[in-house]
């Protein structure tokens, strides 16, 4: 059998729901997906930081990938990319001190606290600020919950817990259960700070609820920050944006003659009021070297036959943390192999299929984010200047770190009942013999971390899923323990490396269901909807006449 008609023949199955053998009739190329992760991920690429030599790199390896597989360019002016002009924010030489009292802590970057801004200034300096536990630091009309109650927030540093009101007691289902909420995210918090005219957040590290530990804080935040360019960024944005190590603020409670955890416990309650941190002060100085960078969101395209102005979209963000602090063996480049060379090179791929087969009715559009490390801003600023109508972009399939473990017995998906993508893809999954799973973990607010999320949250159904569920194949421990040591040891750390050992059988399973499911919808004139309970579905609706 050629190779087209092979394509074919599986899109075919999946989409009818016969199960076919996964690997041998598949229209992607293992071999190719490799080495594609494997470059990516090189010490060449000095991690695939932003806005620099790096970038380039990445630039022209995407731009020459895209056209072999037989895309043409998909960014502004014929070209491949969409230039993305960013804010760069750097904390210089930060000095900060807790003091309650004769005892004093001081903050040493990466250790006690992890210090960074996103507001223009040449230095920050607070001197003798108070502070003020302010619980989750929620301000949710609709769930009748205010952390603030009415008081005046103005110039104080605000200590806030990590996730939402749920997490520790999800009995309480304020906010859903143990399910974050944006409400939850760190971004949020520094927002609300902001609207509360605060002029600073220490954000209380805690594992579980963070759903990562402080070494990932440490290597997230301790680098130059970045943020779309911003009119009012004075009054969006808080002058102290930082992390703090729990014990630190455990002892930091004592001292003030409060009990951390009770305090935690009392947080749970609509009835919660702030509790200043009687003596407590905090004094920090830094100076910030602020700058503009441009970077770039890379784009690629497939027109359709018949209906070329509706888009099927493919996503992944291209970007990892670039150069940090070296770990214990020395090695200060953040290759990102899993995180995202993964995804990326899943894009390639998706594109080598499409181009292979018929021409589809409706355009495909593959993007390569930029800055989705540094808060989604890549996506965000697509998704308020859309190089396609968002109005006609038929839905979406975003892929974040693949499994590379082998084959699963299911394909988690975040954001599990949002829209009706979930009953599109189900058979599809079915028909490998797998199952379709609800997000296993939504209390690590993953549905708002990755770049579906700014294009959804404007009305776009998104799919955001990967392979999840029990190893189909031995040795299944070996692979538990592997699968277990990336989010424990190598997740936003040096160690996220390419690894001659990967089995991509079960990222090969994963795309034949992103194909079949985009390709279901490319040649049809279905259109996925949000489901009624989603607050997704209003943004939607309001741009239904441009679908009729």
């Amino acid at each position: 059998m050629c190779p087209a008609v092979r394509r074919l023949s599986l899109i075919a199955a999946l989409m009818l729901g016969v199960t076919t053998p996964a690997l041998a009739q598949s229209p992607f190329d293992a071999g190719r997906l490799n080495v594609n992760i494997r470059e990516l991920s090189d010490d060449a690429f000095q991690g695939r930081g932003i806005g620099g030599v790096a970038e380039d790199k990445v630039i022209a390896f995407m731009s020459e990938r895209f056209a072999a597989a037989g895309f043409e360019p998909g960014g502004v002016d014929g070209g491949w990319t969409q230039p993305v002009e960013l804010a760069r924010f750097a904390v210089v030489d930060p000095v900060a001190t807790l003091s309650v009292g004769d005892w004093s802590q001081p903050l040493r970057q990466g250790e006690e606290a992890v210090i960074s801004t996103r507001r223009p200034a040449d230095s920050v300096s607070l001197e003798n600020a108070e502070l003020v536990f302010v619980g989750y630091g929620v301000r949710a009309p609709e769930r009748d919950w205010d952390d603030f109650k009415g008081q005046d927030m103005s110039g104080k540093i605000l200590v806030v817990l990590v996730n939402d009101a749920d997490f520790e007691q999800p009995e309480l289902d304020t906010f859903g259960g143990r399910a974050m909420t944006y409400y939850g995210r760190w971004t949020y918090k520094y927002e609300e700070a902001a609207r509360q005219g605060a002029a600073g957040v220490l954000i209380v590290h805690e594992t579980a609820p963070a759903s990562y530990g402080w070494t990932t804080v440490a290597n997230s935040w301790s680098g130059p920050q970045f943020d779309i360019v911003r009119a009012s960024a004075e009054d969006e944005r808080v002058p102290l944006e930082s992390w703090i190590r729990r014990d630190v603020a455990v002892e930091l409670f004592r001292r003030a003659g409060l009990d951390f955890e009770a305090l935690k416990v009392a947080a749970r309650s609509r009835d919660f009021e702030p509790v200043p941190l009687e003596g407590a002060r905090l004094n920090a100085r830094y100076r910030v070297e602020t700058s503009r960078i441009r970077t770039h969101n890379i784009l690629a395209r497939l027109p359709g036959t018949t209906h070329p102005d509706e888009t099927i979209l493919y996503t992944a963000h291209w970007d990892h943390i670039g150069i940090g602090q070296p770990d214990a063996s020395g090695d200060a480049i953040f290759n990102g192999a899993v995180d995202n060379a993964s995804g990326t090179a899943a894009l390639i791929e998706i594109g080598h299929a499409f181009a292979a087969g018929p021409r589809p009715e409706r355009s495909v559009v593959l993007i390569g984010f930029t800055a989705e490390e540094s808060g989604l801003l890549g996506s965000e600023y697509y998704a308020a200047n859309p190089l396609y109508p968002l109005e006609t972009t038929v839905a979406g399939f975003n892929m974040d770190a693949a499994n590379v473990y082998g084959r699963v017995d299911g394909m988690s998906v975040t954001g599990y009942g949002q829209s009706d993508l979930d009953d599109r893809v189900r058979s599809m999954v079915e028909a490998q013999g797998r199952r379709l799973l609800p997000d296993g973990n939504p209390a690590a607010g993953t549905y708002f971390r990755s770049d579906h999320f700014p294009l959804a949250k404007r009305g776009v159904p998104m799919a955001f899923m990967r392979g999840g569920g029990a190893f189909r194949d031995a040795p299944i421990e070996e692979r538990n323990a592997r699968r277990d040591s990336y989010t424990a040891d190598r997740y936003h750390q040096a160690g996220d490396e390419w690894s001659p050992d990967w089995d991509l059988s079960g990222q090969i399973e994963d795309l034949e269901v992103y194909y079949a499911a985009g390709r279901a919808l490319a040649d049809s004139r279905d259109w996925p909807a949000w489901r009624e309970t989603s607050e997704f579905r209003v943004a939607r609706e309001a741009s239904a006449a441009a679908r009729d």
